[in-house]
């Protein structure tokens, strides 16, 4: 009988010693970036393809690309409320006269909520009220023509959050 539950004990402790897999799930839904998508200014109802953009963040060399597509995602600053982008239409590497860009800053609160203990927290954004500032338009004059809010509560990117017409 002592030999039976001295093998017990020995085995509630060996599986004592096992941690279960802290692992994320991909599946499982983390911070939400900023979904845009591009329009026809003359036909709004229309979806524009956008052929050689170049999205870098003020005082940035690397940025995103979206090399032809009608709609993009992009990352918020997690830790500060505002984020200023150059959207460069007809960008080219190196960077030629032709080209057109246009910065804008995004207003925004933020909301951290927790996952788990193996994903960690997420952020949830809500942009302020009111559209996107256009800031500083270049010698080409400003590519975009028009901004709208579609959703202001950036939870997922299931849904386009703001809409471009250019």
């Amino acid at each position: 009988m002592k030999k039976i539950f001295l093998i017990v004990v020995v085995f509630c402790f060996s599986l004592s010693g096992c941690e279960r897999d802290d692992v994320c799930d991909p599946e499982t839904s983390t911070t939400p970036m900023l979904v845009i998508e591009f329009f026809d200014a003359f036909l709004q109802t229309s979806p524009k393809i956008i052929n050689n953009l170049a999205i870098v963040e003020i005082g940035n060399t690397i940025g995103f690309s979206l090399t032809s597509g009608i709609k993009i995602k992009i990352p918020l600053k997690t830790q500060l409320d505002v984020t200023k982008l150059r959207f460069i239409k007809d960008y080219s590497n190196p960077p030629n006269a032709s080209t057109n860009d246009d910065v804008l800053e995004f207003n925004y609160t933020r909301k951290n909520e927790y996952i788990s203990r193996a994903c960690g927290f997420k952020t949830i954004f809500t942009l302020s009220p009111g559209l996107p500032v256009l800031t500083d338009p270049t010698a080409n004059g400003t590519w975009i023509q028009g901004i709208v809010v579609v959703q202001p509560n950036i939870i997922n990117e299931n849904e386009t959050h703001i809409k471009i017409y250019f």
